[in-house]
């Protein structure tokens, strides 16, 4: 299938939150990466999310002149290209984009979209994710007002952010303290700035306790039942059951009971990262250490170029983080249920 029109991923994000489950949106760094990703999804027969954040769309961009746009187009155009083989429904989605960076990545790539659509194409991305977590909540607010109007010229959907994730991602750091839970204030005052899809439709990242990166069950304090406060304290007001469609940042190492509550109580789209590095890059140190007198050239002998040909550990780590998507579909109730 080719990658999600506009209208395809609101129909998925809209059967992610009646049936309470939600899509793996997987970061991607490569072109193996991609094709990980997208196996992992067909595998399970799951539609779902891959997103680039700032630093893996620099780091596409190429080392010799580094461009976030640059990096974030071509792997987005060949992901058009090469997702037909794909029998599933795939959106693209920019990942963490701090004030910083908003001219060198989402903005331009907001222009792009939007020249697409003024000619009868879908957007590039299907949704763009501003992370304001670093500023006042009245400017995150302010800024996520200008970028939404944007957004809707382009077909688009954003991904806010409105109080921080600790931890670190792509520079961008939080401590871990009493920040990481939002407020039913801070869910009221978003819904004001930004509606509650009449201005264009939006995704939620709110803070329960997220951290990025690595970490064991049990050192962050996760709090997914906070969402039903957000939930319940925004619904009452406007008259609106479940007004949200949450993000879960931070999902790697969380309990099958946190992920099971965060998706009761609206979220539908994790982002996973950390885990599916490690399952792209444990079989590669495992092909290394095996085969060490053929991938070098230890006392003068030539090697094995069967052993260091690129391809041999690549389709490993491809087959690896594969089958590590397919464990997050499962975890997240999307397994079997990809539009037809």
């Amino acid at each position: 299938m080719p990658i999600a029109s506009p209208e395809i991923y609101n129909e998925m994000l809209d059967r992610a939150k009646a049936g309470k489950f939600a899509y793996p949106a997987i970061n991607v760094t490569s072109t193996q990466t991609l094709h990980a990703a997208l196996r992992g999804f067909a595998e399970a027969e799951s539609d779902g999310i891959v997103q680039i954040s700032t630093g893996g769309a620099e780091f596409l961009g190429g080392q010799y002149k580094k461009d976030m746009v640059t990096g974030a187009v071509g792997l987005a155009e060949l992901a058009h290209v090469v997702a037909g083989k794909y029998p599933v429904n795939i959106a693209l989605h920019t990942d963490h984009c701090p004030k910083d960076k908003l001219d060198g990545y989402v903005r331009p790539l907001l222009k792009i979209s939007q020249e697409r659509v003024a000619k009868g194409q879908n957007p590039l991305f299907q949704s763009h994710m501003w992370d304001g977590s670093a500023e006042t909540l009245a400017d995150n607010l302010d800024i996520a007002q200008e970028l939404l109007a944007e957004a809707v010229k382009a077909k688009i959907i954003l991904e806010v952010e409105i109080t921080p994730t600790g931890g670190e991602e792509d520079g961008v750091t939080h401590e871990i303290n009493d920040k990481l839970y939002t407020t039913v204030d801070d869910a009221l005052r978003t819904a004001e700035a930004l509606g509650l899809g009449d201005k264009g439709r939006y995704l939620l990242a709110a803070s329960f306790g997220n951290v990025h990166g690595v970490y064991k069950p049990g050192n962050v304090v996760l709090r997914p039942e906070l969402l039903r406060d957000l939930q319940d304290g925004v619904g009452a007001k406007y008259g609106k059951q479940d007004p949200f469609f949450f993000v879960f940042h931070g999902g790697s190492g969380s309990t099958e009971q946190e992920i099971r509550t965060a998706l009761e109580n609206g979220v539908v789209k994790m982002n996973l990262d950390t885990d599916t590095q490690y399952a792209f890059t444990r079989p590669i140190a495992d092909h290394m250490f095996r085969n060490y007198d053929g991938v070098l050239k230890v006392d003068g002998e030539v090697g094995n170029k069967k052993t260091y040909d690129p391809r041999s550990w690549g389709k490993l780590a491809e087959t690896g983080m594969a089958e590590r998507v397919t464990k997050a579909c499962a975890d997240l109730r999307s397994t079997g249920t990809k539009l037809k």
